[in-house]
């Protein structure tokens, strides 16, 4: 059996195209790890002792080299076999030689999605049954890629097709970057759950790679429908099922439901639609005031994104930012929505001797794709905007791979005076170790940790300590979700600087924050009365 040695097995031997057959006198009897060479870092060696001490099946594709040293992917299905007294007796290794074989991927030696097709094409003209359909993603992959390089997102992939390859499917195939199908032939279509129930079982523990172990997550989507059906049709009902499971908080595995088909139609008629809406002018921000719990003073406004759509009504960013930001979208919308804040910016503080300080959402894209820092220097050129008035408010989950040249842009803009704030915090991973290798000016703390803080101990230490925190590092730390006067107390009591929600203001449009704006006078805001600002809730 190629890839341990330490069992008996059956002796297989691959054909080179670049050089001839070995004679079989050099090959029988010879443990196959020879064919590894000094290759023995793979993380596929491991799954093959695993299902070697524990009895199973295995499949894996594992680099071995010719006598001249040229690499090819060896594709091994492992069998284990029985006696009549069920006694594991031995294993039978079947080696095929997958580096240019037609329909198949050369990463994991599973099918591609080409071959999927034909595959299910030829069941589905064969039998009478049913087929279940199952994708599954594996959930934030680009992060493994950016946090542990390359190579081990490569065998990741490569260990997950191998346990997905020990399932008794007609086809699996590698259907995208980090994505994976399999089609399985149901006589009973009530055996469904039971199949996708052991894929989640097979993904489910820790994957020992070199290097790294990781404990993955993965979103799985499954269809079920009569073989004789448009196989395309399934693999499209399995991914809109997929697509719903990713957008869960415990991404569960999910079955396709008629509103699946009905929901992808409408983000394909958004993402159409997103192309043009910057032009169109059908984009507005809404302003949420920020407030100093310790003086009362009006000192800042969140700039929230809202799409004013024709035919659907005003859109909040989270039925949006996403396909915006896989369609590209969110470049052109984030450049509108950066300029448009600076502008506002401009005109309030002309008017006022304390000025405001005015924060905006930036997408992970814009930093990818574009030179943040000379973009923000020209707007701020275009728009009269000191740097100082402006806050870019980034998610944990940007800051998660922590690219050197992310770190220098925010490094560049923090010296040309625009504030870095950590929107959400407490929510993402390692984020105490952001507050020491990202030159922060503000922390918002999540709105999670700030309801009901009177009735939890631990919320309460948890925000005292960021508090804390923020304050011996001079960050300015601002709680968000505030709705009851016990909460903004709670808040003020712990050192928190700055508040924001429902019991000060609801986010307005540009016209009614004038009017407060107007409302409070020139200077002194609401520094005298040193009570909550109380207008209109809009949050219906």
């Amino acid at each position: 059996m190629c890839g341990c040695g330490d069992t008996r097995s059956s002796r297989s031997t691959a054909r080179s195209r670049r050089s001839p057959a070995i004679p079989p006198d050099e090959a029988l009897g010879k443990n196959c790890r020879y064919l590894q060479g000094s290759d023995r870092l793979q993380p596929e060696i491991a799954e093959v002792r695993a299902a070697l001490q524990e009895g199973r099946a295995c499949s894996v594709i594992l680099r071995n080299y010719r006598r001249d040293g040229a690499m090819f992917r060896n594709a091994l299905r492992m069998e284990p076999l029985y006696d009549d007294a069920s006694h594991l007796t031995h294993f039978v290794g079947i080696i095929r030689d997958v580096t240019y074989a037609s329909n198949i991927d050369r990463l994991t030696g599973l099918l591609d999605r080409y071959g999927l097709m034909d595959r299910l094409a030829a069941t589905s003209t064969t039998r009478e049954c049913s087929l279940l359909l199952v994708k599954t993603d594996i959930i934030k992959f680009h992060d493994v890629n950016n946090g542990f390089g390359y190579e081990v997102g490569d065998a990741l992939r490569r260990v997950a097709a191998g346990r997905l390859s020990t399932l008794p499917a007609v086809a699996i195939a590698r259907v995208g970057t980090n994505s994976f199908a399999l089609a399985f032939e149901l006589e009973d279509v009530g055996r469904a759950s039971d199949l996708v129930a052991s894929v989640v079982d097979l993904l489910g523990p820790r994957f020992l790679l070199p290097g790294a172990s990781l404990a993955v997550r993965f979103a799985i989507g499954f269809a079920v429908g009569p073989a004789g059906s448009n196989p395309l049709h399934l693999v499209r009902q399995a991914g809109a099922a997929l697509h719903r499971s990713k957008v869960k908080p415990d991404h569960p595995p999910l079955a396709f439901a008629a509103e699946d088909e009905r929901n992808a139609r409408n983000r394909i008629r958004l993402a159409n639609e997103l192309q043009t809406a910057v032009a169109n002018q059908e984009f507005i921000l809404h302003y949420q005031p920020q407030i100093d719990l310790e003086s009362g003073d009006l000192v800042g406004a969140e700039s929230l994104l809202r799409w004013s759509h024709g035919v659907f009504g005003l859109q909040s960013p989270g039925l949006f930012i996403g396909v915006a930001e896989e369609t590209g979208a969110m470049l052109e919308i984030g450049a509108w929505g950066l300029r448009t804040v600076a502008a506002q910016a401009a005109r309030v503080n002309r008017e006022r001797r304390t000025p405001l300080r005015f924060a905006f959402n930036v997408s992970a894209l814009e930093f990818l794709r574009r030179d943040m820092v000379a973009f923000v220097r020209r707007v701020l050129d275009e728009t009269g905007c000191h740097a100082e008035w402006l806050t870019l408010e980034l998610t944990e989950n940007l800051m998660i791979p922590e690219p050197d040249d992310i770190r220098q842009a925010f490094g560049d803009l923090r010296r040309l005076g625009v504030g870095i704030s950590i929107d959400d915090f407490g929510t993402g991973y390692s984020n105490l170790r952001y507050l020491e290798r990202f030159p922060l000016s503000e922390i918002k703390i999540d709105r999670s940790f700030v309801h009901d803080a009177s009735h939890s101990v631990a919320k309460r230490i948890i925000v005292e300590s960021v508090v804390k925190l923020g304050s011996a590092l001079d960050i300015r730390v601002v709680a968000e979700g505030i709705e009851t006067e016990e909460e903004r107390a709670i808040m003020q009591a712990m050192g928190c600087s700055i508040g924001q929600g429902y019991l000060f203001a609801a986010p307005m449009d540009e016209l009614k924050f004038g009017r407060l704006l107007s409302g409070s006078g020139a200077g002194s805001g609401w520094g005298a009365r040193r009570r909550p600002i109380m207008i209109e809730d809009e949050r219906g």
